[in-house]
């Protein structure tokens, strides 16, 4: 390793799930990640259990990425972390390490928020989008529009102005009950379903913002009058409801998309996310971009939900920019893009 390489060592911990990742001169050599199945048996996520597992997962996790990419602690250029958004707790837990890391290797600290994060994830690996590039960034806390202008100048030009999506997944899902995460069950259900046997409303909201909320409410009402009828109607349907209910979804999301890409007049169009690896989603956009002659750039699935190496990508653009943060800082439940 030549002593003017950039290398990082980036720490994921916003929700459920602990992560590390080394990166060396804008490349990611490993994404190291360790899950938490403990959340499963209460139907979400805990919020002190979460970060209780960080806790326990965290030296391990970064032990390992250091093992495995060669990288020995004294050769790191930075070290950076997840701000925000999140879990408050789980964030703690990866500020205060990382705090803890950059101040006994005197080395600087970089701040990276979450949905940067997911949306720079594209330029892990080939092919990369060209900028500008509209992204439509999906997940189970956050529902975005971004326009991406340059690796550090970012635009949201529409957003959810309730549930996220994937939470309006998960949501559905339980009504239908599924276990949670249902969002990946509904996607796997559907598959088998007619998305056109059900007609639940495809809510349209003012300008590029979102609404999710109101197809959850649609959604319980229409299986409590079912269920009157015929305690067995969710059993009996669960495949054309999943398909139904994920149609609405994918094409609230659709509708949006293509309202942006006509007036920024841009035909380069991506998706991140941990909503992302929706196949039902995936198959639409190919579909779409094909007819409309789009480009179109969907990441791998270990970079479309939580992890280290789409901070790393993040926190080595940052460091190019001498974009660093001091060891007062403190982590944002909120966060702004």
């Amino acid at each position: 390793m030549d002593t003017n390489d950039i290398s990082i060592l980036a720490i994921e911990s916003s929700c459920d799930e602990t992560s590390a990742s080394i990166i060396i001169n804008g490349k990611v050599l490993n994404n190291i990640v360790a899950t938490q199945s403990v959340h499963e048996k209460y139907g979400g996520v805990v919020p002190e259990l979460a970060s209780r597992a960080h806790q326990e997962n965290i030296i391990p996790v970064v032990e390992q990425a250091l093992r495995t990419s060669g990288i020995r602690k004294d050769q790191l250029s930075a070290v950076a972390f997840t701000r925000g958004p999140g879990l408050m707790g789980a964030l703690l837990v990866g500020v205060s390490f990382a705090k803890a890391f950059a101040y006994a290797r005197k080395i600087p600290l970089i701040e990276v928020n979450h949905m940067q994060a997911h949306v720079l994830a594209h330029f892990i690996e080939d092919p990369k989008p060209n900028f500008p590039f509209i992204c439509l960034t999906v997940s189970g806390g956050h529902t975005q529009l971004v326009l991406v202008k340059s690796p550090l100048q970012m635009e949201v030009i529409g957003q959810t102005r309730d549930d996220a999506v994937g939470e309006a997944f998960d949501k559905t899902a339980k009504l239908l009950g599924l276990p949670y995460p249902g969002g990946p069950l509904i996607d796997r259900y559907a598959k088998a379903g007619n998305p056109k046997a059900f007609d639940f409303p495809i809510t349209r909201m003012p300008d590029l913002d979102y609404s999710f909320s109101g197809i959850k409410t649609a959604v319980l009402y229409f299986l409590r009058d079912q269920l009157k009828e015929n305690p067995n109607f969710i059993s009996e349907n669960s495949a054309d409801l999943c398909a139904s209910i994920q149609y609405s979804l994918i094409e609230m999301l659709l509708i949006k998309l293509k309202a942006a890409l006509k007036h920024y007049r841009i035909k380069e169009v991506a998706i991140a996310g941990g909503v992302s690896a929706n196949s039902g989603l995936r198959k639409t956009l190919t579909e779409l971009a094909e007819q409309n002659g789009w480009n179109l750039y969907i990441p791998k699935f270990e970079y479309c939900t939580d992890n280290a190496a789409m901070i790393a990508m993040a926190a080595h653009f940052k460091y190019l920019q001498s974009d660093f943060t001091s060891l007062e800082v403190t982590p944002l439940a909120k966060m702004k893009l």
